[in-house]
């Protein structure tokens, strides 16, 4: 009975609107205070902030959205979008295969998905429009592209799934390579099957020199460098995850200084920013982990996985059963409740089915990415098209196409977990 009052009182308060973390918190507490007693409950919202969010392993947060600030900062966007351009751009749909291209570069300075949405929507689009792209390839692509930024290191969804489940964040981050190289490649795909239909959307540009195309790598060193830092360093164990994104940070500060692309104003702004996501991150953090005592009391998860348990089914048919609900939440959610309301109960269930925990939050990523760009929320898609000053459903039409490409690329990872677990295994 209290577990059905919690999940309603938590749907009430989300859809009136309520952030996240407090609607978390608030249902969890009333929960509590219905299982256990008022005592009880205050106990715990006086412990458990302090508790949940004095961890060491969660500064890797806000350092790594730091770096990403400092480079966003940096005008680094227009560079990436530049340089691909000169490599891809006359190719059919070349300069949508550039704004992947750059996306993937964006990604790997950055664990924003929305954030790159919006800085390549600002800069990319009326780039695209200026050559005759139509509105519905470029918004749709950027819309997309963005979500990138959720499975290509360092991503702010594996440093989340690592910290809940007590995952290797540094084998996270090795395992998300692979399957980001495989996303790149078949958002390229997508585009240039689309393109060769319909031209008239996406002419090509001409092919530009060899030198050009070298010289336009100059500008882009910088995100190049301090990738190949994060990922080499977390790779070969020098450095932990956290250790990694605070020196990429401070690279990222010295680089954008030297290069005389961050001013006063800017560390500022970057430094304002990074307080304010990571304030909402902590702040679902500390209401999920209250709402996760109370699952905890009334034994609600242990019974969930008993129940799955005594099914008389395959082991894949529940984990497509999972899949298919996180593909309805991220309809409607925002991506970081969902990982924060259902991993303390999905995550143990999968671990006694036997599937590999680095694999699932891959699939994971995967999954819930997927809802940045489908309706009704899509909020890449809302965040581009405003930037962009386009329609949303011409925003939607683009996306869906790609949306595609993505579900393909979902089922193949499921398909194939080699493609996820052979890197992590050589470290």
């Amino acid at each position: 009975m209290e577990i059905a009052i919690a999940f309603l009182i938590l749907v009430f308060f989300m859809a009136a609107g309520m952030p996240v973390g407090f609607a978390l918190g608030i249902a969890g507490g009333i929960g509590i205070w219905l299982s256990m007693g008022f005592n009880t409950m205050l106990g715990i919202f006086q412990t458990a902030p302090i508790e949940n969010a004095a961890s060491f392993t969660l500064t890797t947060v806000p350092m790594f959205i730091l770096m990403a600030e400092f480079m966003n900062n940096g005008q680094m966007t227009q560079k990436l979008f530049s340089a691909a351009v000169r490599w891809f751009g006359h190719y059919k749909g070349g300069m949508a295969i550039s704004t992947v291209m750059a996306a993937a570069g964006l990604a790997a300075v950055s664990g924003s998905s929305t954030a790159s949405a919006a800085g390549m929507s600002s800069s990319v689009v009326p780039e695209m429009r200026k050559y005759g792209y139509d509105d519905k390839i470029s918004v749709g692509v950027v819309s997309v592209a963005g979500t990138l930024a959720f499975i290509i290191p360092p991503s702010t969804v594996l440093i989340i799934y690592g910290i809940l489940t007590e995952s290797s964040i540094a084998e996270l981050f090795v395992a998300g390579v692979i399957p980001g190289l495989i996303t790149v490649v078949g958002y390229c795909a997508a585009i240039y099957l689309w393109v060769r239909k319909r031209e008239d959307i996406a002419p090509s540009l001409e092919r530009f020199s060899m030198k050009e195309r070298v010289s336009s790598l100059k500008g882009i060193w910088s995100v190049i460098l301090l990738s190949l830092v994060v990922i080499i360093t977390i790779y070969s164990g020098i450095v932990t995850p956290t250790e990694a994104g605070a020196f990429g940070s401070f690279c990222a500060l010295i680089i954008m200084l030297l290069q005389r692309k961050l001013s006063f104003n800017g560390i500022k702004m970057a430094l304002t920013s990074t307080a304010q996501t990571t304030a909402k991150i902590f702040i679902i953090i500390i209401g999920a982990m209250i709402f996760g005592y109370f699952l905890t009391i009334t034994g609600s998860v242990q019974d969930l996985i008993n129940m799955i348990q005594s099914l008389d089914v395959n082991r894949w048919v529940i984990l497509a059963i999972i899949i298919i609900a996180y593909l309805l939440l991220g309809c409607i959610m925002d991506q970081m409740a969902i990982l924060f309301l259902t991993i303390p109960l999905t995550f143990p269930l999968i671990v006694a089915l036997g599937f590999n925990p680095i694999w699932y939050g891959i699939v994971i990523a995967k999954t819930i990415e997927i809802g940045l760009a489908t309706p009704p929320l899509g909020l890449n898609v809302f965040v581009a098209a405003s930037a962009a000053k386009v329609p949303l459903g011409t925003a939607f039409k683009g996306a869906a196409r790609l949306i595609v490409a993505d579900f393909v690329i979902l089922v193949i990872l499921i398909a194939f977990p080699v493609l996820v677990t052979w890197l992590p295994g050589l470290m």
